[in-house]
């Protein structure tokens, strides 16, 4: 713990030289703004003007030429982005390297090159229709995630249909506005789980591990947003003729979130709910996905520097026999986590501090459930466009009084986008 504390100082000492925040720059690009007009305090939490952004499917132009004809109004360029996360990550679990040639785990210190390292374009593909695609370039196969929204301005509401596929982000993916870890792209901390109710349970049932396909209809303006989504928790499903198959989408995703100002502080407040049971595109074996959540966020400022509170509770219950909840892998009793946390700029648009705390249940044997977390965070941005993190977590409860149970990780990050 003193080295981490000794850790973030550092990063502290050091943020007087440094300017700005990052953030993916293919919408920079585009909009010819800066990334701190769509990112609040460091990339990826949006303020206002992003979330609006977002809301309208990507497709507002700036500075950029057009390609513009009857029916036709599309950038002369295609924007294109990377986003890179080399991290190092360490717990004191117990290792499970015997032999010297064993591969490192975490618990003895593990450099994750390419933890992510992903090809994206996006933008205006028409003056209603945008898009959004991330490749691997990594690991196969290339496609790793997409989504068109149609959104269509009806003055007072923008109403809008998004297909869409990911691997690993779940049905979220499809359309959200919050950056409190609702979507996991879109989190204040690299320790999602540990920060976030909702990532807490998120996919850990086996059934795609977060892959979500499927159709999300919203509605959305300046008091809130609706989000009414079909999907099945399957990835590229019917790709390449059908190699990977085809399912009947049979879950449903419901989604309901204020926006209001209050004062001088920007509001999400809201609530989700999965239900329905669909094939997961993998196997022959169906998955449920039930799952409630509730979260709050606010952003604004204390003493001249930005600040955002972050709050969310999250349940998922115990699945009906044979079929296994995807937000419940114990399947013995209620999974569930509420938690609770703070970002603040210590020194705006270079240094941010945050910590949460998790009270969490992990749905297993009573008597062995409890598995709460303590969270450090910093952030420290040596140019707008690449950062530092620091994350260290330690764990409590009783799933961590085994022998060799983790009971704390820490994570050294670079992140960078060009």
């Amino acid at each position: 713990m003193k080295k981490i504390v000794l850790s973030i100082a550092g990063v502290m000492a050091a943020a007087a030289f440094a300017p700005e925040a990052s953030a993916l720059p293919a919408f920079a690009r585009q909009t010819g703004m800066a990334c701190t007009a769509c990112h609040a305090q460091h990339f990826p939490v949006l303020n206002g003007f992003g979330r609006a952004f977002k809301a309208a499917g990507y497709t507002m132009m700036g500075a950029q030429g057009k390609v513009e004809g009857e029916h036709l109004s599309l950038p002369d360029t295609l924007n294109a982005a990377i986003l890179a996360k080399v991290r190092y990550q360490k717990d004191n679990g117990a290792s499970t390297k015997v032999l010297a040639t064993d591969p490192n785990g975490t618990a003895n210190g593990q450099l994750q090159f390419g933890d992510e390292f992903s090809l994206f374009f996006g933008g205006r593909v028409a003056e209603n229709i945008g898009f959004l695609f991330e490749g691997n370039t990594v690991a196969a196969p290339l496609l790793a995630g997409f989504k068109m929204p149609i959104v269509f301005d009806m003055g007072g509401a923008k109403i809008g249909v998004t297909p869409f596929t990911t691997d690993a982000l779940g049905v979220q993916y499809g359309f959200e506005l919050s950056s409190g870890g609702v979507l996991r792209a879109n989190r204040w901390a690299e320790h999602r789980r540990e920060t976030s109710a909702i990532q807490y349970l998120a996919n850990d049932g086996g059934a795609g591990l977060g892959a979500a396909t499927g159709f999300a209809l919203s509605a959305q303006n300046d008091m809130g947003f609706i989000n009414i989504t079909k999907f099945a928790p399957a990835f590229g499903m019917g790709a390449n003729g059908g190699a990977v198959p085809s399912v009947d989408m049979k879950s449903t995703y419901v989604r309901i979130a204020a926006t209001p100002t209050v004062g001088d502080w920007a509001m999400v407040v809201g609530a989700g709910s999965m239900s329905g049971t669909s094939g997961n595109g993998a196997t022959t074996v169906s998955a449920q996905t039930k799952e409630t959540f509730f979260d709050f966020q606010a952003q604004g400022e204390v003493g001249g520097k930005e600040l955002g509170v972050y709050a969310q509770h999250a349940s998922a219950p115990i699945s009906a026999a044979g079929v296994l909840n995807a937000y419940n892998a114990a399947n013995i009793q209620t999974k569930k986590a509420y938690t609770i946390g703070a970002d603040y700029s210590v020194i705006p648009n270079s240094l941010h501090i945050g910590a949460a705390y998790r009270n969490g249940n992990n749905g297993g044997a009573i008597g062995a459930d409890g598995d709460n977390a303590v969270t450090l965070t910093a952030v420290y941005d040596l140019v707008q466009n690449v950062a530092l993190h620091v994350n260290y977590s330690s764990y409590s409860g009783s799933s961590r009084n085994a022998v060799g149970s983790v009971k704390s990780l820490t994570t050294f990050m670079l992140e960078a986008a060009w």
